[in-house]
């Protein structure tokens, strides 16, 4: 089997399921219980003085 194939292959089948886990995955991080205070540091980071 040629490289390409089975690269091709496993992208078909568990590249969409990887991409999926790691978008849940990114979603939960943002809306866990502490996120809430880091964001809005975050947010204010361009307002800071130096």
């Amino acid at each position: 089997m040629e490289t390409y194939t089975a690269m091709r292959h496993f992208a078909d089948s568990w590249g969409l399921v990887f991409m999926f886990v790691v978008f849940i995955g990114v979603i939960l991080f943002t809306l866990r219980p502490g996120a809430k205070k880091a964001a809005a540091e975050a947010a204010q980071i361009p307002l800071k003085e130096d």
